[in-house]
């Protein structure tokens, strides 16, 4: 029997080649040297992929500790990993572009802000013309430093600081209403409608509802730990009456709460493009709203009941010390104002 050498070489890289890791995105298929590392180049098998292999597992060997390289193998083996697994899935990408644009330098260089903060923005540059890109390019390497300045103790502080963002769009007006939540489950499966409903009244992410579990639910609130926080922050949602009964209309048919037509557990992509497919049969593929704007919903519902943002933050897992950005952000604008003067008239009436 012939072998082709191609098939030997993807043998070889199946029996040697240890921990590589296949995504596929959007229909394209990348590897991995392991799981949150750095992307392999060429095709499997190839010698320039065995070659990226071998030198990504070198490089994490055998660093130099006073390169700045040195920085992002450690941010990849210690603080990646605690983060949202699409979280990783995203910045793993962007630490390569880090890696490969500033690894040679040394970290004092970074302990010297007003020289090396020309050099970070000549580097967004890259995609000026995509603003939220060069943001998030920007907010990786920022990640990677804060991680230097604490707990690392390397640099006195971040040089990412104080650099201004592109992208100048927000959503705070942009939620779901009722009447958009009702014209889409006019159209959806109900295994989408309790996604929608769930999100709109818990705000919890795409991440933390798909792993939501009947076992989360208490006598009085819905507790977890968030997957955004490394697991760190819990969420603790009382069981108001409108949760109940969104509760109450969800079948068991699984530990998770939410299932799909084949009463298996939801994964963060498929509910995504369940929820890009219901807008489209909608009529709603127009509509500049996402999943992810629940959030919103769930806060103004939140902020218009007359809870105060220390609880909202208890509630949704915020931190405490941005959830007033936070708000701002998400919650509608008209809706906020509303609730002020409803405050302000319950304030006058009590005098």
């Amino acid at each position: 029997m012939t072998v082709s050498w191609r098939s030997f070489a993807r043998a070889m890289v199946r029996i040697n080649l240890k921990g590589v890791a296949k995504v596929t995105a959007k229909g394209r298929t990348y590897w991995y040297a392991w799981r949150g590392g750095p992307r392999l180049r060429g095709e499997p098998g190839s010698p320039e992929f065995i070659a990226s292999y071998n030198e990504a597992h070198a490089s994490l060997r055998v660093p130099d500790a006073s390169r700045f390289r040195s920085l992002v193998v450690q941010y990849r083996a210690e603080k990646l990993p605690t983060l949202a697994a699409s979280t990783q899935q995203n910045w793993s990408p962007w630490l390569d572009r880090v890696a490969e644009h500033f690894g040679d330098l040394s970290i004092a260089q970074f302990d010297r802000p007003q020289k090396i903060r020309p050099f970070i923005v000549q580097w967004r540059k890259r995609w000026a013309s995509k603003p939220r890109t060069a943001d998030y390019a920007l907010q990786v390497l920022s990640a990677v430093l804060a991680y230097a300045v604490d707990p690392l103790g390397k640099i006195a502080g971040n040089p990412c600081e104080g650099i201004k963002r592109l992208y100048s769009g927000h959503r705070s007006e942009i939620i779901w209403t009722d009447s958009d939540i009702a014209q889409l489950k006019g159209a959806c499966s109900p295994e989408i409608a309790h996604a929608v409903d769930l999100a709109a009244h818990t705000g919890l992410r795409e991440g933390d509802l798909v792993r939501l579990c009947w076992s989360h639910v208490g006598e009085d609130a819905i507790e977890m730990s968030t997957g955004k926080s490394g697991f760190s922050r819990d969420a603790y949602i009382p069981l108001y009456d409108p949760l109940r009964e969104v509760l109450a209309r969800i079948p068991r048919r699984s530990p998770t709460i939410l299932t799909n037509r084949k009463h298996q557990p939801w994964t963060p992509q498929r509910l995504a493009a369940a929820i890009v497919r219901a807008k489209k049969a909608a009529g709603m593929s127009a509509r500049n709203l996402h999943f992810h704007d629940l959030r919103g919903t769930a806060a103004t519902r939140f902020y218009i009941a007359g809870l105060d943002q220390r609880v909202i933050a208890g509630i949704m897992a915020w931190e405490e010390e941005t959830v007033g950005k936070i708000i701002r952000r998400y919650v509608d604008r008209s809706a906020a104002t509303k609730a002020i003067i409803r405050q302000l008239n319950k304030a006058n009436t009590e005098q």
